[in-house]
């Protein structure tokens, strides 16, 4: 008994040790910056953080994100890869456990005459009948560490998967967003252009009036007559841009495009909420992306100690008990037990060329993950500063658009005003009305986009602040 006791205390101090290298988060500082080229303020704990749509204080477009994170297939399928990977990840701690199996099994067996024998015995042939009900036993003692590597890298793909989900549903939500927008920049266009239309087809009307009392030429008329026509076309155009955008948020929300409708609003001139881009430190710790990809990085490590545990011996201690009898009714008695008990080692001796080949493989794959997980870094460092850029210069944009179309409508008034004394021809008229139109249209597209970079820049910090 003290021999026993003390194997097993060796056992378990082998047992410790490990082998392949402890996981280490790759270095990145030298490609981190040290701040954001465009950064405006700094963190807020008064924004939202989780529902960060809500910064844009629309009610319908929280309805939209609502109905996005409740009815996407898409995020249905992500939640149904981290069930996967977080089932696999409890899988692999069964190494840890016995293997105990119950087997019964009932033979009846017809044995030869003509058995060959070494000595010349004369065994006549029987009908043997074989009863038995049995415990087996494996278990293969963690040595080398292989199971917790294997528990290891199944924990960290299961962390992966989890940040993959945080990473699926910022697109979903982002993705919604800029579609929103995009569809209410739409209305604002559908606006602008019927009132353009409603106006051109008063001045149509006022010029065919004056046609036939013979004062214009009717080179006015035809002109008026195109830019109505013009008109219709240019609406046609902006209420099929503003179907497929909003059959695609259709597509987001997880409802069929013949039953979705939104109503129309278009979009206000007023600027989008500022958002605070943070450290870049912050930002990459936020990044469910990131959070990914350095996840994946700790399991290719893990799966490395287990590549290496290959080359030394596996010890099992295997084991079986139960009863074997020749009938039924003798079965379960004393006589009838039978049990066996010991350890094997298995150790390898010709595959040590297959196992050099897959430690390999297993290191490119660990080299290539790290590469991974620092272009991930890279991508989010471009992602936020391009959106900076775009947030400081779609600002100025929009400034110098809203002074065009201030300008522009009060040229259109005077000029309209001296055709109507008769000092200018009808086609200046047309030339700015068509020039206060485009202004109008641009400041709609601008205000869009704005709000656009807003919500990409959230995507590109991790969606919270």
């Amino acid at each position: 008994m003290h021999r026993i006791i003390l194997t097993f205390i060796a056992s378990l101090a082998i047992a410790a040790c490990t082998v392949g290298p402890d996981y280490k988060k790759p270095d990145t500082t030298e490609i981190t910056p040290a701040k954001w080229r465009w950064q405006t303020a700094t963190p807020s704990d008064a924004q939202p953080r989780g529902e960060w749509w809500k910064a844009f204080h629309d009610s319908e477009l929280s309805r939209l994100e609502n109905l996005a994170v409740s009815s996407s297939p898409s995020l249905v399928a992500a939640v149904a890869r981290v069930d996967q990977a977080r089932a696999a990840a409890r899988i692999s701690t069964s190494g840890w456990l016995p293997d105990i199996r119950l087997k019964g099994a009932v033979e009846r067996e017809q044995t030869s005459g003509n058995l060959p024998t070494p000595v010349p015995v004369n065994i006549p042939p029987a009908r043997i009948n074989s009863f038995n009900t049995l415990f087996d036993l494996s278990y293969e003692i963690d040595f080398w560490g292989k199971v917790r590597r294997e528990v290891e890298s199944a924990r960290a793909t299961a962390a992966a998967a989890e940040a993959s989900y945080h990473s699926a549903l910022l697109t979903l939500t982002g993705d919604v967003a800029a579609q929103y927008f995009m569809l209410r920049s739409f209305d604002a266009e559908l606006s602008a252009l019927r009132r353009t239309i409603d106006l051109r087809e008063k001045w149509q009307t006022l010029l065919d009036e004056k046609f036939k009392a013979g004062t214009i030429p009717e080179t006015d008329l035809a002109r008026a007559q195109t830019e109505v026509a013009m008109a219709k076309a240019d609406l046609a155009e902006a209420k099929r841009q503003r179907q497929e955008a909003s059959d695609a948020l259709a597509l987001l929300c997880g409802q069929p495009a013949s039953a979705f409708s939104i109503s129309e609003r278009p979009i206000t001139v007023k600027g989008p909420p500022v958002i605070p881009a943070g450290v870049p430190a912050g930002v990459l710790e936020r990044r469910p992306d990131i959070a990914a990809a350095e996840r994946i990085v700790a399991a290719r490590n893990a799966d490395l100690g287990v590549a290496k545990a290959a080359y030394f011996p596996t010890v099992r201690l295997t084991g079986t008990g139960g009863y074997l009898s020749k009938d039924v009714d003798s079965l379960l008695t004393a006589d009838s037990k039978v049990w066996s008990i010991g350890p094997s080692i298995n150790v390898p001796v010709s595959g040590w060329a297959v196992i050099k080949f897959n430690v390999k493989r297993v290191t490119a794959a660990r080299e290539e993950a790290i590469a991974n997980y620092r272009q991930a870094i890279l991508a989010a460092i471009n992602d936020v500063e391009t959106s900076l850029t775009q947030i400081r210069h779609r600002a100025e944009q929009a400034k110098a658009v809203g002074d065009a179309l201030t300008a522009a409508t009060k040229a259109t008034d005077l000029i309209r005003a001296s055709y109507e004394r008769g000092s200018i021809s009808y086609l200046e008229l047309l030339d700015a009305e068509r020039t206060r139109l485009q202004a109008e249209l641009q400041t709609a597209r601008i205000a869009a986009q704005r709000q656009i970079s807003t919500v990409r820049l959230i995507k590109a910090i991790g969606g919270a602040w």
